[in-house]
């Protein structure tokens, strides 16, 4: 029997539907509840050996009481069995991102789930609820996750659908496997540059030095995937060369943090997360980072100097891609942690084999070649957009945030 109850929501009216099942020998198999605004929607399936005449008119009867609205059908045993069977599949969880009206995107997202014949079978909300700023709207970030049911033939088609839907309409969408391991994530590497830190930190000191045009064109084709980025790296670090090292630190200390690095980072601390940071930028710069930030592990290059001059040359092997997918294993193996455990999170070419094998990849504000490669991204909100993909909701990352 499928009892469903909705109407205001009444307390004691679960005490007494509990009394009611004991009276008559009522095997709970499955209930749900949720209240929006003081507006109950109730549901349980119950089996009983007694008469279950009687047990259907000593609900409706408690219903009537307080007057909810109550629907009761019958479940024959082949869907139920179809029913007992289906929870055992792992089901996906669709995150939801989006600045003001939510209704566009939510019909999008909701008309392409029923196409693929996929059901939304819950919607759980991840920011909280705003004080009204005047009558035309409220504060404008809204975030749902989804948890979805059915038969995905094509998860790679429909996952491309979803982003591009996201792209026509300007809100962050991500799909993933709900499973142990995404409930458990520990590891988060991040990229440096243009990612955790707004800047280019090398663009920034080849403005200073006077060589700002070279390098850029340079960056612009080694972030796109054009150019070998060692090579690139070299190229740019020998155009440093009779900078004072003096420029660098100077440079380091006015780095600015991109949006919601902060606050990201000071959540995934408190969560009990190890925080990476792998970067074809420069590791002095990182280990400034490390020291504001409480960031467990920094990997990046080094430029030599002489006399407190560059000299253009590079210390030691270069962190490329392969090298920041090599750190993110070695750092998992470390840890004790597998790496359907890891996030990682970049904007650049060279950062795709890191995103590829992470757990989680997620392209932030990425460029178009490796937005359209991740799995994953966000391009209209702050890095601890990424606390939502996770499945953290403000609530908790509020507790995070006012520990003491």
């Amino acid at each position: 029997m499928l009892v469903s109850i909705s109407g205001q929501d009444k307390p004691g009216l679960m005490s007494a539907l509990m009394a009611i099942c004991v009276e008559f020998d009522a095997q709970i198999l499955d209930m749900g509840q949720a209240v929006i605004h003081d507006e109950l929607a109730l549901g349980l399936l119950l089996s009983s050996s007694k008469n279950s005449d009687a047990l259907r008119e000593a609900i409706a009867a408690r219903c009537a009481d307080v007057g909810s609205a109550l629907r009761l059908e019958t479940v024959d045993a082949d869907d139920y069995g179809n029913w007992a069977r289906s929870i055992f599949a792992s089901p996906l969880i669709l995150t939801l991102l989006t600045n003001g009206s939510a209704a566009k995107p939510l019909q999008a997202v909701s008309a392409l789930t029923h196409a693929w014949q996929m059901n939304i079978d819950t919607v759980r909300r991840l920011t909280k609820p705003r004080a009204l700023v005047d009558a035309r709207g409220v504060d404008e970030r809204f975030g749902v996750e989804m948890r979805l049911s059915g038969e995905l033939v094509n998860s790679v088609e429909f996952q491309a659908a979803l982003l591009k839907l996201a792209d026509q309409s300007d809100f962050d969408v991500s799909l993933q496997r709900d499973s142990v391991f995404r409930r458990n994530r520990r590891l988060v590497a991040f990229d440096m540059d243009s990612t955790l830190i707004a800047e280019e930190v090398m663009d920034e000191l080849a403005k200073r030095h006077g060589v700002g045009d070279k390098v850029v064109a340079i960056t612009d084709a080694a972030m796109a995937g054009k150019l070998d980025f060692k090579e690139s790296f070299r190229q740019r670090a020998a155009l440093l060369e009779g900078m004072p090292l003096q420029v660098l630190h100077e440079v380091a200390e006015s780095v600015a943090l991109n949006t919601g690095a902060r606050r990201l980072i000071k959540a995934l601390k408190h969560f009990g997360y190890t925080v990476a940071v792998f970067s074809g930028g420069f590791q002095y710069v990182g280990e400034c980072l490390q020291q504001q930030l409480g960031i467990d592990y920094v990997f990046a290059n080094e430029l030599e100097e002489v006399d407190g001059v560059m000299t253009g040359k590079v210390l030691g092997d270069i962190v490329d891609a392969q090298r920041k997918a090599e750190l993110l294993r070695q750092i998992a193996v470390k840890e004790n942690i597998s790496l359907a455990q890891t996030i990682a999170v970049g904007d650049g070419a060279n950062d795709l084999p890191m995103l590829q094998q992470a757990g989680l990849g997620v392209a932030y504000h990425a460029k178009t070649i490796v937005r359209e490669s991740a799995e994953h991204s966000i391009s209209n909100f702050g890095l601890d957009a990424i606390l939502y993909l996770i499945g953290f909701s403000d609530l908790d990352i509020e507790q995070a945030l006012t520990r003491d």
